[in-house]
Formats: structure tokens, C-alpha cells, sequence
């Protein structure tokens, strides 16, 4: 054989352990990428319907694991337990106007506020200008709409809705008005108990024994119609770091999972815009969705 076809075929053999070197690390680029999109891209179940109940003041390990929590406990056991779930700040108010708006909209204490103060996006909002429904539900509350700061139980600060002139007062009604037809919830919805249900001026045994009165019924129904019950709470007793209870119970959410990555309530918003393909208001558009403990 000459010496150019040595040469030849040396060079043939250098190009093709070359081209076989560029392709493995394209492959393994692609294949990194490829997981990188994944994790980014990870998915979130669309519930038909999806009820978020805000309890009060108690930190993780007051509700979760407490013999004062049955039904709470009894949740978590048959959904999901986030155990790393935190709030933002305190007091109570501008946590409620995070968990809505991915922002606290400069709130920084309990004080009532001017109705439709701000005009910033926010989860009511977001699903209306998609043509999705929306609601709260407002334990003794006066009326459907009552922009007025306290009565009786009521307190308006755990009411961040009244804060926006882009969410029509209308769309915040009476406890009373909870559907019994299930079916007939809004796509998305806030239930508020007053300040003994939710745990601030009662106990934890009230709060408990109040969701399984009230919203015990909806959990069930959701388990078998695509449907979801969150239960949170708006800030700890500022004794454990702001560490919160939250749960997750529905068709989608896997029984006794747990996820122990870190969350907050940009985190929840997010989750919740995402399940629906909505914008991202405030910080939400920076936070993570709650991944790891849905079927699929």
C-alpha cells in the first residue's frame, strides 16, 4: 500500500474518532440540556377545581403530627405534606397580599387599607382576563362585597381581594354562599375562616374540627373529580422560623407524599397560575412551581 493511501486512511480513522468524540458530547450536552429543560419545564396537574383555605398564626409543628389536628393529619396522610413551607414576612396582612399578588403591595402591618388600593396583577385578576372563574368565600362576612374593616369575627386583613380595583368586590361572598353542588366552584377559590375558626383566637382543635365541618365534604368530592384542597396558613408564631403548615388533597396529589424542598407563598401562587397557563404576578415570576407529589 503507498504512503499516501497509509495517509489516507490514518486521516479517515483521526476524522471519524473526531466526529464520534463531537457527537458523544453533543449527545451528552443534549442529554443535560435535555434534563435541564424537563426540570424546567416540570408540569403541574389542571384541577377542575381548586379551594384554598388560609388558617392562622401556628407554626409547622403546632398542626402537623398534633393530636389537636386529626383531620389536618388525616389530609396529610391521604395527600401531601409540605415539610420545608414557609412564610414571607409578619404580621399577618402582607402575607395575605404575597400568597394573592406575589407581593406584599407595601403593607407592612394589620391596619386597614383603602379599597382597591392598587391595580397590580393578582391571581383573581390573572383568571378573569383569561375567562376563568374566580371567587372568595368569607366567613362572617356581612354581606357579598362588604368592603367594610371588621365585624364581629371578620377581619378585612385576611382579605387581600378588597385591596384591588381589578377584582370586583362582588366576587367576595358570604361563607354561607359555598356551593353544596360542587361542581358548580369557581375554577379557582379562596375560603377565609373568621379569627376563631381560622386558629388566631381559638384553638387549633377549633380550627381543625371547623375544616371537617365545613370543607371536609369538598375533600372527599375532590378526591374523585379532579378537584384540589390546599390548606396553608398565613404566617407561624413567630417562634419557628415562619415555618407553616401546608398540605395538598386531591385526585392528582399522591397519597402520602411529601416534599421536603423548600416553599413559600410566591411558590404556591405560582403553582396555582401555572396549573391554569396564567402570568406570573409580583414575585411569582421568579418562584418555583410545588413539584413531586402529583400522580403525573
Amino acid at each position: 500500500m503507498s504512503g499516501r493511501s497509509l495517509f489516507s486512511r490514518a486521516r479517515g480513522k483521526a476524522v471519524a474518532s473526531a466526529l464520534a468524540l463531537a457527537t458523544a458530547a453533543t449527545g451528552g450536552w443534549l442529554a443535560l440540556t435535555g434534563a435541564g429543560t424537563a426540570h424546567a419545564a416540570a408540569t403541574v396537574p389542571t384541577p377542575d377545581h381548586v379551594v384554598v383555605v388560609v388558617f392562622e398564626n401556628h407554626a409547622y409543628s403546632q398542626v402537623i403530627g398534633s393530636s389537636s389536628a386529626p383531620y389536618i393529619n388525616s389530609l396529610k396522610s391521604g395527600g401531601a405534606n409540605l415539610t420545608a413551607s414557609y412564610a414571607e414576612t409578619h404580621p399577618s396582612q402582607p402575607n395575605y397580599f404575597a400568597l394573592f399578588s406575589g407581593s406584599t403591595q407595601g403593607i407592612t402591618d394589620d391596619s386597614c387599607y383603602t379599597p382597591g388600593f392598587s391595580s397590580a396583577p393578582n391571581l383573581a385578576s390573572e383568571l378573569i382576563a383569561a375567562g376563568k372563574t374566580w371567587a372568595s368565600y368569607n366567613e362572617t362576612l356581612p354581606s357579598q362585597g362588604s368592603t367594610t374593616c371588621s365585624s364581629g369575627k371578620y377581619a378585612r386583613k385576611h382579605n387581600p381581594w378588597f385591596g384591588f380595583s381589578n377584582v370586583p368586590t362582588s366576587s367576595a361572598k358570604t361563607l354561607a354562599q359555598f356551593p353544596t353542588d360542587y361542581a358548580t366552584l369557581p375554577q379557582v377559590s379562596f375560603v377565609v375562616p373568621n379569627l376563631c375558626s381560622d386558629m388566631h383566637d381559638c384553638s387549633v382543635s377549633t380550627g381543625d374540627t371547623w375544616l371537617k365541618n365545613n370543607l371536609g365534604a369538598y375533600a372527599t368530592w375532590a378526591k374523585t373529580h379532579n378537584s384540589l384542597l390546599v390548606v396553608t396558613f398565613d404566617e407561624d408564631n413567630r417562634l419557628s422560623g415562619n415555618k407553616i403548615p401546608t398540605v395538598l388533597y386531591g385526585q392528582q396529589v399522591t397519597p402520602g407524599a411529601t416534599s421536603s424542598t423548600t416553599y413559600n407563598h410566591y411558590d404556591l401562587l405560582r403553582t396555582l397560575e401555572d396549573m391554569h397557563g396564567l402570568p406570573h404576578a409580583g414575585n411569582a415570576a421568579s418562584a418555583q412551581d410545588i413539584t413531586g407529589v402529583w400522580t403525573s
